[in-house]
């Protein structure tokens, strides 16, 4: 382990080199990223602003957190999750200067360890995936928050357990919902999870999909992308919900709807997306065929009950990588991916450069927009923020540019029109 005190601590800094060039290749997918850079790095809106960041270390991110640093910002930052980090990324970034404390494979104590070392510098700002940062700041330095202005979160399970700390009153400081964006959950969320799951599956398993029964957990934006990507590999979808309008949806998009307790029985592959514990238990276990495979791209590893698992073997053995096979009393084989973890950057590399473009052009401008008001003064409530439609706007339309489409654009008359409610027909 490599580890210089108040600086980094990684994995192995010979591995920068290989890091190095994975981000140039992620750097050449990510035009809107590049864009910003080029405009910002010019005039650095976040000169004099410490950023303590908590999010997956991929090749993406550090297009982030150097985009971060060029536009004039302090950065530390750690992983948002114990097995997403590239250990690569991680070298490739702590060579650069970024002070970094992030490795694969980390337990619950090097986790929150290295959280707590990007607090070291007393942020002003912070930039989170799963709210894991923002928790321990309420909950175990919450002297710091006087001194920070604000905070952007990335993901579905941090905004809605933020909102509800909004709700009671609890946030110390306001937090932009970069999730909520629809330049974020409409594309990184459907297409990224979607087809970066499929990624992890297939890497940990090698498995054919077309023939298989594959249940998703939850028809959100995440699991409508699973399951879009799986039926688009010859599988037959099967979703489970507890939203009626959701399940509705499944329905109508060509998936069969059915409950987890029916599932179980007929599943092949089984994967969660929900954002809640305790989707997959004893109960399922008991009634999945042999060989069934199971794995988890919510952003935390609750939603698979490992415990009960672990309760129902007889043996238990790594059969490849991120594949545990797990064999239960009666002698059927469970196979579980990545230790319930996100199966998508634990078992591949996350979702793909081109949409996380957007979502970190998100993050990025979301992180420029409270230095703003921070200059001019202006006072946020404690509470979570939408993006507004501009920006959301704006990033689509350079995403537009960089592919070469163009689009329409409204005339005068039809403005006049769309908002002249004495217009008949």
């Amino acid at each position: 382990m490599d580890y210089k005190p108040g600086k980094y601590k990684v994995k192995d800094l010979k591995l920068a080199a290989d890091g190095r060039k994975r981000i140039e290749w992620a750097e050449s997918r990510m035009p809107v990223m590049m864009a910003l850079r080029e405009k910002y790095k010019k005039t650095k809106p976040l000169k004099g602003y410490k950023i303590a960041g908590c999010l997956n270390v991929t090749k993406e991110t550090a297009v982030l957190i150097e985009t971060l640093s060029m536009a004039g910002a302090q950065v530390s930052w750690s992983g948002c999750n114990p097995l997403s980090t590239q250990d690569d990324i991680a070298a490739a970034l702590a060579k650069n200067g970024t002070e970094i404390y992030a490795w694969h494979g980390q337990n619950v104590k090097d986790f929150y360890w290295s959280i707590e070392r990007t607090l070291d510098m007393k942020p002003n700002l912070t930039l989170d995936d799963g709210a894991d940062l923002i928790f321990t700041v309420h909950n175990k330095f919450p002297e710091l928050a006087k001194d920070i202005i604000g905070g952007t979160e990335e993901t579905t399970t941090g905004v809605h357990r933020l909102r509800a700390m909004g709700a009671a009153k609890k946030l110390l400081y306001p937090v932009i919902a970069v999730n909520d964006a629809e330049t974020k959950w409409d594309f990184d969320n459907v297409y990224g999870t979607g087809q970066s799951s499929i990624d992890g599956i297939l890497r940990a398993t090698s498995v054919l999909l077309a023939g298989k029964n594959f249940v998703v957990a939850g028809y959100g934006h995440c699991g409508k992308g699973c399951a879009e990507r799986a039926k688009g590999m010859g599988a037959n979808v099967i979703v489970t919900e507890v939203k009626a309008t959701a399940a509705l949806k499944a329905t109508l998009e060509g998936h069969t709807v059915m409950t987890m307790d029916q599932a179980a029985k007929v599943g092949d592959i089984f994967i969660t997306a929900t954002g809640v514990k305790d989707v997959v238990t004893k109960k399922h276990f008991d009634k999945m065929k042999d060989g069934a495979i199971v794995c988890n791209t919510g952003h935390y590893d609750c939603e698979i009950n490992i415990e009960d698992l672990e309760k129902l073997k007889k043996a238990k053995r790594t059969v490849r990588a991120n594949n545990e096979e797990y064999t239960l009393s009666d002698g059927r084989k469970v196979y579980l991916l990545a230790q319930g973890r996100l199966v998508n950057l634990a078992a591949a590399e996350g979702h793909p450069s081109e949409v996380m473009d957007m979502s970190f052009a998100n993050q990025f401008m979301s992180q420029i927009r409270l230095a703003d008001y921070d200059k001019k003064g202006i006072l946020l409530d404690p509470d979570v923020i939408d993006i507004p439609v501009e920006q959301d706007q704006e990033i689509a339309s350079i995403k537009l540019r960089t592919m070469n489409y163009k689009i329409d654009k409204l005339t005068k008359e039809q403005e006049t029109y769309m908002n002249d409610y004495s217009s008949g027909t």
